[in-house]
């Protein structure tokens, strides 16, 4: 398996671009790939259902269309929502080859995987249909992305062994959390010979917008922003080849690329210190939603619920009780009182929050 065109460890999440209602600012995005790829990066990450379908567009426009195909890596995924049947997987592939102006992708992911999500994969033939197009030359390489424990990911490994690369949830937060198990995940990866990609190195933001006590913690380590110890403290794991940073601003790639260019591993003091960082941020008792925004577009009541619980994490960070940014949230958003207990958001949360029981408890906190 040769991986030989990827250059650095760090990846463009296209997820969180820089938009107005999904609608990608293409100047912004043009300058930000341009800057990534004059620093020696090339490897881009997408999915059909990112920005409500906009970030395989604003690919397109921004980097196909701008660029030699051979000059830069491209990574699409085959979601949940996407398909019902084996029929339809072939025809929805090109579709997206279309959508991103490419005729193959470098990478091509069976999207967040799961016990449940997995069900449907592999009835559905999913697995082996994009190893058929890769013998076709559509994809080069097959992987998956993955939400659930590990003992999950051991399952559809073993089960198919040919996959060539895995995409897991890893930041130092979630290294020993037991629902979403980092460190055995990848100890799974390593057990089965799979080079590791790495999603949500800062957790949303999260490992970003720290509390005072965390703060003082890292910045006792040196020089660096908080989402720098993040980032490299998942590219120092062997066997990472690649570190999804989902930038939405040029402050951010500018600030990604500083650290990266010239990678330096974490000491394992440095790491200790990170995990014990995160043992007194799990004590601040927040919700852990990362924004990913998955379980907005399946809810039938329009409730904006990553807008919401950050209220309510304002609210614990601050220890100041903010009615008002509520209503404010409420402007675009249907209230937490709207629920009606379908589930759909949780089934789509890679977190797998109870919702249901926190949107009640928004509700008991503000409406009631």
């Amino acid at each position: 398996m040769s991986f030989e065109k990827i250059k650095g460890k760090l990846g463009f999440g296209c997820m969180r671009l820089k938009n107005d209602n999904n609608i990608v600012d293409e100047k912004v995005f043009c300058e930000m790939i341009d800057y990534y790829m004059q620093n020696g990066f090339n490897y881009f990450d997408t999915a059909h259902i990112y920005l409500g379908g906009e970030s395989e567009k604003a690919l397109k426009k921004c980097l196909a269309d701008r660029y030699d195909r051979e000059d830069f890596i491209l990574v699409d995924k085959l979601s949940y929502s996407c398909f019902e049947k084996q029929e339809d997987i072939r025809p929805f592939v090109k579709k997206q080859l279309e959508l991103c102006g490419v005729d193959y992708f470098d990478f091509y992911l069976m999207h967040a995987q799961s016990a449940g999500s997995y069900k449907k994969y592999k009835t559905c033939n999913a697995y082996q249909t994009a190893f058929e197009l890769k013998k076709e030359g559509l994809i080069k390489h097959v992987g998956l992305s993955f939400h659930d424990t590990a003992d999950v990911l051991d399952m559809i490994l073993t089960e198919n062994p040919e996959v060539e690369v895995v995409q897991i949830q890893f930041n130092y937060m979630d290294f020993e959390d037991p629902v979403n198990q980092s460190r055995l995940c990848y100890d799974v990866c390593i057990k089965h010979g799979k080079p590791i990609l790495i999603m949500e190195p800062v957790k949303g933001g999260r490992l970003v917008n720290l509390s005072q006590k965390p703060r003082e913690i890292i910045d006792s380590l040196g020089q660096g922003s908080y989402a720098s110890w993040a980032i490299r403290f998942c590219a120092s794991f062997e066997g990472v080849l690649m570190v999804l940073s989902g930038m939405g601003s040029m402050e951010m790639m500018k600030d990604n690329v500083s650290f990266m260019k010239q990678f330096t591993p974490l000491t394992e003091n440095e790491k200790k210190t990170l995990l014990e960082v995160a043992e007194i941020l799990k004590k601040e008792n927040l919700i852990p939603c990362t924004n990913c925004r998955y379980c907005v577009d399946g809810c039938p009541k329009g409730i904006k619920i990553p807008d919401l619980f950050a209220i309510y994490n304002k609210m614990i960070e601050l220890n100041v009780f903010n009615k008002g940014d509520y209503n404010k949230a409420l402007e675009i958003s249907s209230p937490a009182k709207d629920c009606i207990k379908c589930g759909a958001c949780e089934r789509a949360c890679p977190q797998h929050l109870e919702i249901k029981k926190l949107l009640n408890k928004l509700y008991w906190t503000y409406e009631s």
